[in-house]
């Protein structure tokens, strides 16, 4: 990867992105990919290999997916909303459960009215939070082994809910803004794809690196359609300080697997350009990434990005990210 212009340090910097064309045995066969049934068929439709939405998810057919097999994991990725709710449900529930326990028994709680299920239910909210106000209590055995065996799942319980929610809370993440789509226009007289991302958050994002892989669909030899990726390890792939916005190019060369495309040959191959970013953030001291990606006619041929910088009316250098995504059409094309 080369960097381009002067202002290398500078808080809006251009990558130059080479996106290898590897040679044929050194190309990656996507084996979660499903080729479509009859040969002869075009490639599958075009999806997002990086999910932006809902409706990007692969759906898995045949594969299954335990629930309390991998209970954590669920629970770091449900929405908040979700995980508030089922823990409020578990809590309302365990509590209830120990309130029918309590009252199976003889007069098993002190000061509590006999049959009073609102009494049991209390009286187990204060026990399984380790409350104890005091004014009622275990009366019998009974009563005293039902409270010893909730005041045990109330510390297992506590004590997960809280992990949760810490590990919820101090997940990190990158707030980092991809362009919604890439363009493709003459740079320094050769054709170049470019994208822009920005740092949304005021902070930095240092050893800041950025992968962009082509993938797409190709037929082989047996006339079997494979999904193909042409991605390498590049020198010079990063920018020391990531802070507000920068522009990535991939000049598109005889060495570039974009090399003649056009904009029909990448939606007849059913190409997309996915791109990572990772760095470590500064803030937080953290590893933290962030990736998109980019379907054929998300790629604007014939365009180029519109400027953001601007000043402000006291003379500041200033970025107008209400014009982020805007691009304009290039007068001329060679």
């Amino acid at each position: 990867m080369l960097f381009d212009g002067h202002d290398w340090f500078a808080h809006h910097s251009r990558f130059r992105v080479p996106i290898s064309g590897e040679k044929r045995e050194d190309r990656v066969k996507d084996q979660t990919a499903a080729a479509p049934a009859d040969r002869d068929s075009a490639p599958r439709a075009p999806t997002h290999l990086v999910q932006r939405e809902p409706s990007d998810r692969v759906v898995a057919l045949g594969l299954r997916d335990p629930w309390l097999g991998d209970l954590y994991h669920h629970l770091l990725t449900l929405p908040w909303w979700a995980f508030l709710l089922g823990l409020a449900t578990v809590y309302l529930g365990l509590n209830m459960l120990f309130a029918v326990l309590y009252l199976l028994g003889d007069a098993a709680i002190a000061n509590a009215r006999p049959g009073a299920f609102s009494d049991a239910f209390f009286f187990s909210v204060e026990t399984i939070s380790t409350i104890g106000y005091g004014q009622m209590s275990p009366a019998t055995l009974y009563g005293n082994i039902v409270m010893t065996v909730e005041a045990m799942f109330g510390l297992i319980l506590l004590a997960a809910s809280a992990g949760v929610v810490l590990a919820r809370f101090s997940r990190p993440t990158a707030r980092v803004r991809f362009s919604k789509v890439a363009v493709v226009a003459l740079y320094n007289g050769v054709p170049t794809l470019s994208f822009r991302l920005a740092n949304e958050r005021r902070n930095q994002i240092l050893e800041a690196q950025v992968a962009v892989t082509l993938v797409r669909d190709e037929r082989t030899a047996e006339g079997e359609w494979m999904r193909r990726f042409y991605d390498r390890q590049n020198s010079r792939q990063r920018s020391p300080i990531f802070a507000m916005t920068f522009t990535v190019m991939h000049p598109i060369d005889s060495a570039s697997p974009l090399w003649g495309a056009t904009a029909s040959s990448l939606a007849a191959e059913a190409v997309e350009i996915v791109v990572t970013v990772t760095g470590l953030d500064e803030t937080m001291s953290q590893a933290v990434h962030a990736r998109t990606s980019y379907l054929a006619h998300e790629v604007l041929w014939g365009h180029r990005f519109a400027d953001v910088f601007t000043q402000t009316k006291d003379g500041r250098l200033a970025i107008d990210y209400r014009r982020f995504h805007d691009t304009e059409p290039v007068k001329s094309e060679a």
